[in-house]
């Protein structure tokens, strides 16, 4: 639909997207995280999805300036669809998104035989799930793949899209993971230590999404946080238990046995072991930023500057004997 402000909107969420893609790129920081973005359904000539632009393609396009393979894992329950479409004929993005798949699920893509083409086929994993997954089958299979997907392709930077939509009693979802459990996989993937664009994504239940994204930032940070929830003018939303990780699970039924998880994985493996591991980009020119850092107003920390341009705070005593000697004389004791 179109709302007031649209414009501002999608420049907001893709500038910030396109920023942490930009400061990854020159350095500035290991992990940039863009909770507003994330919308993965969007495409080159369509709005999809309660999506209109695209901000993770256009990250990544920034990020494959400076990166030779860029990583992209999705854990939204809605299949990123947008973003595969837009690299699945190249090798220089591989694409993983885990989401739940058939019975006319939104938006009906990612089946597990939709492996790219061309110079992308096998570079395209997707890992459909049935309803009511949980932390424990969510894990079985999420860490194997992302250590495996990583162990062949040696991606140079990660994009992970947290879509909080896969937590359990979401208005639109049907898994039962946890907050705690999807915060798991948001861990495992920043123990790799490979620089790190963390975007939003999917979230219906308003009040679930926050605390999902206040804990995982809470771990990216390496900043542990309390599970009771301080007062705001919020709080009365977060009723009846106040707490950061309320139970979450539904009675939803697992529909994913263990073979039939089991049976995903090997496809899975089976698949990357077409790939050429890590794929080259012969020597070009790099194209210039969209976004620039200007370091020449920076100091030189190897020139001393004058007087004029060095100010810092000077103590009243600092230049003399005492708090109370006011002449700022050096008063010499015989």
């Amino acid at each position: 639909p179109v709302f007031p402000g649209l414009f501002e909107f999608c420049s907001r969420y893709t500038g910030a997207s396109l920023q942490g893609a930009t400061q990854l790129n020159n350095k500035i920081c290991d992990i940039a995280i863009n909770w507003a973005g994330g919308l993965h359904h969007a495409k080159k000539f369509e709005a999809s999805g309660f999506r209109y632009v695209n901000d993770i393609v256009i990250g990544i396009l920034e990020l494959l300036k400076y990166h030779p393979r860029v990583l992209y894992i999705d854990i939204d329950i809605h299949h990123g669809d947008g973003v595969q479409e837009a690299f699945y004929l190249t090798d220089r993005v591989m694409t993983v998104s885990f989401h739940k798949y058939g019975n006319y699920f939104f938006p009906g893509t990612g089946d597990m035989y939709e492996v790219g083409a061309e110079s992308g086929r096998y570079y395209c994993l997707n890992v459909p799930l049935r309803d009511g997954i949980d932390d424990q089958s969510y894990k079985h299979l999420f860490q194997p793949v992302i250590n495996q997907v990583v162990d062949y392709y040696q991606p140079t930077c990660i994009v992970l899209q947290c879509g909080a939509d896969s937590l359990g009693c979401d208005r639109l979802g049907c898994f039962n993971l946890s907050i705690r459990g999807h915060g798991e996989c948001v861990e495992y993937v920043k123990s790799f230590n490979i620089p790190l664009l963390v975007l939003g994504g999917g979230g219906y239940t308003v009040r679930n999404v926050a605390r999902c994204w206040t804990y995982e930032t809470s771990l990216l940070v390496d900043e542990p946080i309390s599970d009771e929830l301080p007062y705001s003018e919020y709080f009365e939303y977060f009723a009846p238990d106040f707490t950061l990780h309320p139970d979450v699970s539904t009675r939803i039924e697992n529909q994913n046995s263990r073979q039939y998880l089991d049976q995903i994985r090997q496809t899975i493996f089976e698949n990357l072991k077409m790939l050429n591991h890590a794929p080259s980009v012969q020597i070009h020119d790099v194209p210039s930023d969209l976004l620039s850092y200007d370091r020449t107003d920076e100091p030189d920390p190897e020139e001393r500057g004058s007087e004029e341009n060095y100010s810092r705070p000077e103590a009243p005593n600092e230049f003399y004997d005492g708090d109370h000697d006011n002449d700022k004389e050096s008063d010499v004791e015989i």
